[in-house]
């Protein structure tokens, strides 16, 4: 999840289940598929690509509630009226944290804001065809991680709860003290590729905003862009991601990885 992922998702059915991608299912372009055929390491981002952390409205209710709680302490002028306008959780954080570098406001904001992003975790939605993509690539021996501007302990948590920690264990790598290193800094993607041992030309991001683009750019990787939607598409596309990189589903990428495992 970064400042770009505020979009609501699949939308579920009555009885709370999501239904499907949201977006076209297309077939992948041709360089996609060929790395499909070679890729042995795969950096998944997790709000998106995994799951849909903030369903509906709550990330904006949590941005919300952040500059409730700089206003209770006198320190609502330290967001720009942009800022306060556009309420995304992870723009305060880093606002605050770019204007008060290393300090406690900052720690103990980044503290609530992983408390909250605990307390949404059952109320995810699981993005469609992930798990099955996800333990199709293990049966296949491909190696997973995950870099996210999210804390680490949500991720876990989740992975728990959908029995997918053994997928990824211990190659879960998500914001630190530093707020510096979040995403677009490749820093989350270098410490995945450095534990896994994986060349970077030989691995692949799966991401849904420019942050993780520019971020596997960096770090000399191969992208898949996620655009479930219209909206996501066009932010991706604006930033410069090629049209025959993105898929509306993963719903594609699974059907192209079972293709390309096929003798």
């Amino acid at each position: 999840m970064d400042s770009e992922t505020m979009d609501a998702g699949p939308v579920p059915d009555t009885a709370g289940r999501v239904r499907g991608a949201a977006g076209p299912v297309t077939e992948p372009g041709e360089e996609v598929r060929r790395l499909l055929r070679r890729v042995r390491h795969v950096v998944f981002d997790f709000d998106g690509p995994i799951c849909f952390l903030y369903p509906g409205r709550a990330a904006e209710r949590i941005a919300r509630a952040q500059a409730e709680w700089l206003r209770e302490r006198g320190l609502y002028g330290l967001l720009t009226e942009e800022e306060r306008a556009h309420p995304d959780p992870y723009l305060v954080l880093s606002a605050v944290a770019g204007r008060h570098p290393g300090s406690d406001l900052v720690a103990e904001l980044e503290e609530r804001l992983t408390r909250q992003e605990l307390r949404e975790v059952p109320k995810a939605w699981p993005t469609p065809y992930a798990d099955v993509l996800i333990r199709t690539w293990v049966a296949l021996g491909v190696r997973l991680a995950i870099a996210t501007n999210n804390s680490e302990r949500p991720v876990l948590s989740y992975l728990a709860d959908r029995g997918l920690t053994a997928c990824f264990a211990p190659h879960v790598y998500g914001r630190t003290k530093d707020l510096r290193l979040l995403k677009p800094h490749p820093h989350t993607l270098h410490r995945a590729l450095n534990a896994l041992g994986a060349s970077p030309g030989a691995a692949l991001m799966i991401g849904d905003t420019p942050s993780d683009f520019a971020a596997a750019r960096e770090a000399g990787m191969a992208f898949v862009g996620y655009a479930p939607n219209e909206r996501r598409e066009h932010r991706l596309l604006t930033a410069g991601v090629p049209r025959e990189w993105l898929v509306g589903s993963l719903e594609v990428l699974l059907r192209a990885v079972r293709g390309a495992a096929s003798p």
